[in-house]
């Protein structure tokens, strides 16, 4: 995050309310809630994901194959997506028949390159779809392998879905709404769009190859998309750009809920309005942290966090909690690290060294927090229950922890005000995407920790309040 500092007002927050965020949050309204316990309507699994054990490797022509374990796991992968799109093509686009694409290649970047799209694979550890000669080609050698590595076998099926979503623009063509001058940052959230479309099919047990939970399997797909994001402070009207990870994983589960049109309607239009990647400015500073990250122990900064939520949710009418640094002695509610709301007291407790943990960034090559943004939408979380305490809302089970998680992106949303004294900066809402994946998230956890089990449903319900404001959460998940 950044502050703006104004004279001697440094830690009066500027209003940084728009219309959609200033609604009350609105008592014991009675508006039907969704199911918690599904996902776009599937119910939260917990079983296995990744290939199906005992189904024969699918058979499909590929260059430069060495027959291992990436090559079989890719070759399935293309197999089922070509499937999906067989079946699927012609019943959402006016009975237009997909064409397989025309040349796979596997090549190790690692070793010898191969020529392919006008370019030598040495050193190349990518994976890319080519309409010079529709084409998908991937990189056995590094790239593939680091992923299943990382995340397990599906980031592999999630990159190589999301190529093949090129290729089902490009057999599109104007049905697809996208051609050679259609910005890159619309095409890569079509694709990725498209690759959630894939994965529903998959999550619904219709792939041959492919088995997907709905809890921990998508929360691997969707920590995937986190790792493949554009930088911070890449803009997103760059040539080549393809999304931060809140655009990303939005675009994914816009695929996922809904059907191909919905992917092919994504323009320019929704792009100016959705998109929330942004360039670094000059009030971005480096404190030491890295640009735009502030240190969350610092008083002057955790003021300003508690103002800019007092500011937030002014309009509720709630009585604001009292922020407290230390041992919390709870009567009522479990102590939660790193930040604890006690309803008994209306008090917010921060354990300041926990904090620092997330909220201090890793450096280059080792492991660490995740940054600024994080750490206070920790504390923001454990401020919201005090809201939600206020006006007469249950503090425990899955429907207040998606109300949690919706209410402190609406605080999210009042800081992307460029007046405002504390400000998202580029990356912020990327770091919020890795906290709610995270296990023990408290953005979308209830009053004791207990966190909602699917990290799409906790994407979703913080995405939910950043655009859509308060009054969304309370009446969306009213529980």
């Amino acid at each position: 995050m950044a502050r703006r500092v104004v004279g001697v007002a440094a830690l009066v927050l500027v209003s940084a309310l728009t219309s959609a965020c200033t609604q009350a949050v609105d008592g014991l309204a009675k508006a039907v809630q969704p199911d918690v316990t599904k996902v776009s309507g599937l119910e939260i699994t917990t079983g296995e994901s990744g290939p199906k054990p005992g189904v024969p490797d699918a058979d499909l022509r590929v260059e430069n194959a060495d027959g291992g374990e990436m090559d079989r796991l890719a070759i399935n992968t293309l197999a089922d997506v070509s499937e999906y799109w067989t079946e699927k093509m012609p019943e959402h686009f006016d009975g237009k028949k997909f064409e397989p694409v025309k040349r796979l290649v596997s090549y190790d970047s690692t070793g010898a390159g191969v020529e392919i799209c006008r370019t030598n694979t040495a050193g190349v550890a990518n994976a890319f779809y080519c309409s010079l000669d529709d084409s998908i080609a991937w990189d056995r050698g590094d790239l593939l392998p680091m992923l299943d590595d990382a995340f397990g076998p599906m980031s592999v099926v999630t990159v190589l879905a999301h190529e093949m979503g090129h290729a089902v623009q490009y057999k599109l063509g104007a049905q697809g709404g996208v051609n050679q001058a259609t910005p890159s940052i619309i095409k890569e959230q079509q694709a990725d769009c498209y690759a959630g479309n894939f994965f529903r099919w998959v999550a619904e047990g219709k792939s041959k190859h492919f088995r997907i939970s709905t809890g921990p399997g998508l929360n691997q797909v969707l920590a995937t998309m986190f790792f493949i994001r554009d930088a911070a402070g890449t803009s997103a009207e760059k040539q080549g750009a393809h999304g931060s990870a809140f655009d990303r994983v939005a675009a994914f589960q816009f695929g996922f809920a809904g059907d191909p049109k919905r992917c092919a309607e994504i323009d320019e239009q929704e792009i100016k309005d959705r998109i929330t990647q942004q360039k670094f400015d000059a009030q971005d500073v480096d404190t030491g942290q890295g640009k735009g990250n502030l240190k969350v122990d610092d008083r002057k900064y955790l003021q300003l966090l508690e103002e800019s939520l007092r500011e937030a949710f002014k309009q509720s009418g709630a009585t604001p909690p009292t922020f407290k640094q230390g041992d919390v002695a709870c009567t009522d509610a479990k102590v939660t690290s790193p930040a604890t709301y006690c309803p008994a007291t209306n008090t917010v407790g921060i354990d300041l060294q926990d904090l620092v943990k997330i909220g201090t960034p890793p450096k280059r090559g080792q492991k660490g927090g995740i940054g600024d943004f994080a750490a206070f939408a920790e504390i923001a979380s454990r401020f919201a229950l005090s809201i939600q305490k206020a006006t007469g809302y249950p503090l425990e089970g899955p429907a207040a922890g998606l109300r949690t998680a919706c209410l402190t992106g609406a605080w999210a949303g009042t800081t992307t005000d460029q007046k405002a004294k504390l400000r998202l900066s580029s990356g912020d809402l990327d770091e919020a995407v890795a906290e709610l994946l995270a296990d023990r998230s408290l953005i979308a956890a209830d009053v004791n920790g207990t966190v909602v089990p699917s990290g799409f449903a906790r994407v979703e319900a913080f995405r939910d309040g950043f655009f859509d404001g308060s009054g969304l959460c309370t009446r969306k998940y009213s529980g």
